[in-house]
């Protein structure tokens, strides 16, 4: 048995850090992610037992956050920010939904214009004119 198998790869939205771990990835103190988390920046997991535990993602929008404050924005306009960030990458999400759409209906269109095409060698009837005759 391979080491996938015994554990399989988790995706990036799986919970599995505790806050301390998550501040310490992040670069933050623990009370700082609270602090987000009680302003709706991010909304970490929650065990059972009520325990916080982050995932990948959430270190990546922590560190954003950090990224964002650092530049001098205030909370709420990290909030807007995040916001239309999120906001941004579902509509590119649509547009390309849209775009496999397109293409597959072009492709099926051209598909039934060639069934429709008749060779022209068939087509091609030679006319003659009674006058000529």
């Amino acid at each position: 048995m391979s080491r996938n198998e015994k554990h399989p790869r988790r995706s990036r939205d799986h919970a599995l850090y505790v806050i301390s771990v998550a501040a310490e990835l992040a670069g933050v103190h623990a009370q700082t992610l609270r602090i987000y988390e009680r302003k709706g920046l991010v909304r970490p997991a929650r065990t059972p037992g009520g325990s916080r535990r982050y995932s990948e993602v959430d270190i990546a929008r922590l560190k954003r956050i950090q990224e964002l404050t650092g530049e001098g924005l205030n909370l709420a306009g990290v909030a807007r920010v995040l916001e239309l960030e999120d906001q941004v990458a579902r509509l590119e999400d649509q547009i390309a939904e849209i775009q496999n759409s397109a293409r597959a209906a072009v492709a099926e269109a051209r598909r039934e214009h060639r069934r429709d095409l008749v060779p022209l060698r068939q087509t091609v009837v030679r006319w003659s004119s009674p006058e000529r005759r």
